[in-house]
């Protein structure tokens, strides 16, 4: 299988194309990165770079939080507009499947359950309840405690910031792109994914590579919060496996599915920072208090669904992938 594959010379694209290399396909790299020509949001280009291809996998998107506004435009023109080119270009090239680079921020908070009310749904927390360090969302009907779960695919939407927008914005123009064309289309919703080739030391890179930055520089992973913010880490040749499993699969005619794709392991931020310390030999992590009003407390995947109707589970465990990670940093300092 041909495969356009955009952001193909990024942190994440990149080892999509190395997997699809692997199982015999040929991929075909789309990125800015390797020509400032290939810009998504260009049709022409576009169109020429879809010549041949059987699907495309869009791994293309400005990343990052986008708390507050100053940058919403060029948020919205990367991820939305750029989706909305390519689509167009591959309706009328006839190119009928698509594989797109979802995320999880499109939930907002994960999923919580109170025990007197059952499942709900707390709402942004406020600054004055982070600024006390009452990081916990409550109930919103009582103000109890809550115990945070697993969320699922068919979980309600609640996108907390810019970039959780868009990402949202893309699956709803990758659903319309399939009803109108017949073509199958997958949102995989990454979690927090990390491994070789993490951007470092920019604006829009996760905080597993903030932290090991710090690390070599010989200073503590500065934690947010109180460092119990639960998270799924998954790694980036899972996250590129599970891409070609998505697109060997398919999906059905006419329809955008969503799988989480996650580890499957839960761990807290604090766990994470504790990990890459200790492979990195220190120093030790320390717990700031500080917090970003855009962050949700808990998000962590379910991710049967794409274990069971694709066949993928992830391959790399936490504590060897953490490894793995502040090792390479070692090298790379």
């Amino acid at each position: 299988m041909r495969v356009l594959v955009t952001g193909g010379a990024g942190f994440i694209g990149s080892h999509v194309v190395r997997a699809l290399e692997a199982h015999g396909h040929e991929p075909v790299v789309y990125d800015v990165r390797a020509d400032p020509a290939a810009d998504v949001r260009s049709p022409t280009a576009v169109r020429r770079a879809l010549t041949g291809a059987d699907a495309v996998c869009h791994q293309a998107a400005m990343v990052g939080l986008g708390a507050g506004f100053a940058d919403a435009a060029d948020y919205v023109s990367h991820n939305d507009l750029g989706t909305a080119v390519l689509l167009t270009a591959m309706a009328e090239a006839g190119v009928g499947r698509l594989v797109l680079a979802g995320s999880m921020v499109v939930y907002g908070e994960g999923h919580y359950a109170c025990a007197r009310h059952g499942v709900v749904r707390p709402g942004p927390r406020t600054v004055a309840d982070l600024d006390a360090g009452r990081f916990e969302p409550p109930c919103p009907v009582c103000g109890a405690a809550l115990s945070p779960g697993l969320v699922g695919e068919d979980a309600p939407v609640d996108p907390r910031n810019v970039y959780a927008t868009t990402k949202l914005t893309q699956e709803h123009l990758a659903a319309a792109w399939a009803r109108a064309t017949g073509g199958r289309a997958v949102s995989l919703r990454y979690h927090n994914v990390y491994g070789p080739g993490m951007p470092r030391d920019t604006p829009y890179a996760g905080v597993a590579s903030f932290f090991r930055s710090a690390l070599a520089r010989g200073e503590s992973p500065r934690v947010f919060e109180d460092g119990r913010q639960r998270r799924d880490f998954i790694h980036v040749r899972d996250v590129a496996a599970a891409n070609v499993a998505a697109l060997e699969a398919g999906s059905r005619d006419g329809a955008l599915t969503a799988y989480n794709t996650g580890s499957g392991e839960v761990h807290t931020v604090g766990e994470m920072a504790g990990a890459l310390a200790s492979a990195y030999g220190g120093p030790e992590p320390v717990v700031t208090g500080e917090y970003r009003l855009g962050d949700v407390r808990h998000i962590t995947a379910d991710s049967a669904r794409l274990r069971a109707e694709l066949g993928w589970k992830a391959g790399v465990g936490f504590e060897e992938g953490m490894r793995e990670f502040a090792l390479a940093g070692m090298r790379e300092a």
